[in-house]
């Protein structure tokens, strides 16, 4: 069965350690930009928002990609392939939810591949805000985002 990573936006509290141990554990430096998981926080608003590959079943980012970097494991996971991966930024464009970044150190694109099946950023949510869960459809991924939806129905209103 694959396995999806599922973030409860409640509970994340911004303070960007998955960060840190994602990019510890794919390039061994302490570098936010470099994480394949990446936080989008207003503080004027207070809102908080973790990003992260959802690991779609029918990836938009896979069919962009000319090069096919974009492949599948043993696993399930989607991954990009450094080897195939030539940089020309398709797969960011067609992904509507954000997961795929550019490392600009390596010119390549950086998305979850959730650390071979142990990801770093669960272990470093002292939050328990990441969870790491048998996949049960697109609905679960969602988990927590009501909040999120919430806050900003509640800024329009106060506009």
């Amino acid at each position: 069965m694959k396995h999806v990573l599922t973030i409860d936006f409640a509970k994340c509290t911004g303070c960007r350690n998955c960060e840190l141990a994602c990019s510890i554990h794919h390039f061994n430096t302490f570098n936010p930009a470099r994480s394949r998981i990446r936080i989008l926080k207003d503080d004027i608003k207070n809102i908080v928002v973790p990003m992260v590959c959802l690991q779609c079943d029918n990836p938009l980012c896979k069919e962009a990609c000319p090069s096919e970097a974009i492949q599948e494991n043993e696993k399930g996971i989607l991954f990009v392939s450094s080897e195939l991966c030539i940089g020309c930024m398709n797969c960011i464009s067609a992904c509507v939810y954000g997961g795929i970044a550019f490392d600009s150190t390596t010119n390549k694109a950086i998305k979850c591949d959730h650390c071979d099946g142990d990801p770093a950023c669960l272990k470093a949510c002292e939050y328990g805000a990441i969870e790491y869960v048998l996949d049960k459809g697109i609905g679960q991924r969602y988990k927590g985002t009501s909040i999120v939806a919430s806050t900003f129905e509640m800024q329009k209103e106060e506009v």
